[in-house]
């Protein structure tokens, strides 16, 4: 039998005071449950039970298993999305361009175990695929790719982006990618560097630092080419 902390479905007042505080305890639930046994493994019935709710209360906030799962996969309090829509970077110097674009990354494992869970979410989706991360990478990925292509290319005067041009895109932002893929391995090597809040903000600042020089590395093998000049020797020790 599950024991239900929320009132029937037909106390709308009652819903609307806690609403939103019932609807995040369904979705860290969901989140667990769907990382750690995926979407057809997991059944709606064992989500309510886990968070001692209604069943019909998925029905209520998320319409149905596939609306959960969409929100959970969705969710902005964890997922570590790349949209630049949420800022506007148009013309913005290319520092403050990647700044935002990196803590995308470095926010969300703030939240600590939630944000591995997102991101185990995001593995099992790639295996046991349900549209998710497809529609991620067209609504979102892409988008946030482009616009820093656009930057990259203003900022270094290339009218027109090359191979180069987005093999550096990717470069930079797998900077990012690494604090989410390599969680455990960083935490068995060096787990100060991303143990609270100020280890990721300092992070942070390190990956825009790095990222710059790359971005300046490659203004100067650009340059080098268009010049034709040759790049200098490095001196070898006798």
């Amino acid at each position: 039998m599950i024991h239900s902390t929320l009132p029937p479905l037909g106390s709308v007042k009652s819903l609307r005071s806690d609403g939103q505080e019932a609807r995040n305890r369904l979705l860290d639930v969901a989140l667990k449950l769907f990382a750690d046994k995926g979407f057809a493994k997991t059944s709606t019935r064992e989500i309510a039970q886990a968070a001692q709710a209604n069943l019909a209360s998925i029905s209520y906030y998320f319409g149905d298993k596939q609306g959960l799962y969409r929100a959970v996969f969705e969710d902005p309090r964890f997922n570590p999305g790349m949209d630049p829509a949420h800022a506007e970077i148009d013309g913005a110097d290319i520092r403050s361009v990647v700044d935002f674009m990196l803590r995308g990354f470095t926010e969300p494992l703030k939240a600590g175990e939630q944000a591995q869970q997102c991101m185990k979410l995001h593995f099992r989706e790639m295996v046991e695929p349900t549209g998710m991360w497809q529609e991620e990478i067209e609504k979102n990925i892409k988008p946030a790719h482009a616009s820093l292509v656009a930057a990259l290319c203003q900022h270094l005067n290339v009218k027109t982006a090359d191979d180069d041009m987005h093999r550096l895109a990717f470069e930079l932002l797998s900077m990012g990618i690494m604090l989410h893929v390599g969680t455990d391995v960083i935490n068995s090597i060096r787990p100060a560097l991303i143990a609270d809040s100020a280890a990721l903000d300092q992070y942070h600042l390190r990956m825009v630092d790095n990222a710059m020089v790359l971005i300046d590395a490659e203004a100067r093998r650009r340059s080098i080419h268009s010049t034709g000049a040759k790049a200098p020797k490095r001196k070898t020790q006798k």
